[in-house]
């Protein structure tokens, strides 16, 4: 049997990978710390779970959802973005339920991207939107993130025959692997780019509520005419410890939400009503369940930045998503360094290079283990000397 030859283009999925080695590990007897995958170790809030309870007793919620997603979930997320950004969307045209933000991002170059045609893709960055680039058959192009840029793409350093060429540009911020934050000057120098190009930008704000110090991510479409060529896409899955629900939205321009609604019509048959209504409850609350999150994940942060710090390295807290992104030991490449802190000390932390070849130089912690269990990860790299200098 001959699989067809997209998937030809695609290394194994990342975070298979690493569940791969953890479960290698386990198996011979390491007591494994995961610092890998982003996936929430704490429950859904008690409130939500209640709507999801209530709404799964109500026969009506049983049947197939409206495609593009109920009103009441649809005007659950337009408040959220209005009490959230100041930013008035419509939710009958610009608003659209998704089965989480992985799921829109997957699709959303299948709506836009003709064979040939180049998207604009961060690296490092999740891996799904050069994958899903290729899926479609077109053809990703990097925008490089580096540090001294703070891990924002050079525009400038796009050459205008890819731009003519480009259907899409995919942002991330707050930024996932590295944590960086976009400024609102570099959101209005895309939007002017995008526009002089007909480029559409799809923001992936998938950790716009996990911040800290009291500082707030921006959106995009925050940024005056930034509807005329944006669609943001937001997931309910960190904000909300709700990464198994699958549930997120799409918001901003309403021809690129009308065409995504019409790809994924013939593809989907939309999220199961029940767990809209426990999107609502979330939304509609989304300041108390959210301060819930960061009142846990920042002491974490604080645990393993200056557990770093006292190990040689000199990283700055980053002021949002629970990720924290610093680079390798001179001596080692990303994945060299990532085996022996799985080898040395049972920890399992993703090699940057896994998030594209400018993440060479760098691993990835998920804060999503308690702070006992990020203290003792400290110690081990303590105890078997794995120092920065």
């Amino acid at each position: 049997m001959k699989h067809a030859k997209r998937l030809d283009l695609v290394p194994p999925y990342l975070f298979a990978e690493i569940d791969k080695k953890r479960n290698e590990a386990i198996a011979k007897g390491i007591d494994v710390i995961n610092l890998g995958i982003g996936d929430p170790d704490l429950p859904t809030p008690s409130g939500i779970i209640d709507a999801m309870k209530k709404a799964l007793d109500d026969p009506k919620n049983h049947n197939y959802p409206p495609y593009e997603g109920t009103d009441k979930y649809k005007e659950a997320s337009a408040k959220f973005y209005e009490k959230r950004f100041g930013i008035k969307l419509d939710y009958k045209t610009e608003i659209l339920a998704i089965i989480g933000s992985k799921e829109g991002l997957a699709h959303l170059p299948f709506a836009f991207v003709d064979e040939g045609d180049y998207t604009l893709v961060p690296d490092p960055a999740y891996p799904v939107y050069k994958v899903a680039t290729q899926f479609a058959g077109g053809i990703p192009y990097t925008m490089p993130l580096l540090e001294e840029n703070g891990f924002l793409p050079d525009l400038t350093k796009i050459p205008t025959e890819i731009a003519k060429k480009s259907k899409i540009m995919f942002l991330n911020y707050p930024n996932n692997p590295t944590g960086a934050m976009a400024t609102k000057e570099f959101y209005e120098e895309a939007v002017q780019f995008a526009k002089k190009y007909d480029i559409l930008i799809c923001s992936d704000l998938a950790y716009s509520e996990q911040y800290y110090d009291d500082y707030k991510p921006l959106s995009i479409l925050e940024i005056e005419g930034s509807k005329d060529v944006c669609i943001e896409l937001n997931s309910l899955s960190k904000s909300f410890n709700m990464t198994g629900w699958r549930v997120g939205f799409a918001g901003g321009n309403a021809e690129a939400i009308s065409a995504l609604g019409k790809l994924k019509n013939n593809v989907d048959s939309g999220v199961f009503k029940a767990i809209q209504c426990a999107g609502i409850e979330a939304l509609e609350n989304f300041e108390k369940y959210t301060k819930q999150v960061t009142k846990v994940y920042q002491p974490r942060r604080d645990v393993v930045i200056e557990g770093l710090n006292s190990l040689g390295w000199n990283i700055k807290p980053a002021k949002a998503t629970f990720y924290i992104w610093f680079p390798v030991p001179k001596g080692y490449n990303s994945t060299e360094f990532s085996a022996l802190m799985l080898d040395k000390a049972g920890i399992v932390l993703p090699a940057g290079v896994g998030y594209g070849e400018y993440g060479e130089g760098y691993v990835r912690i998920a804060l999503t283990a308690s702070e006992d269990r990020l203290k003792e990860a400290i110690q081990r790299m303590r105890d078997n000397n794995i120092r920065f200098a």
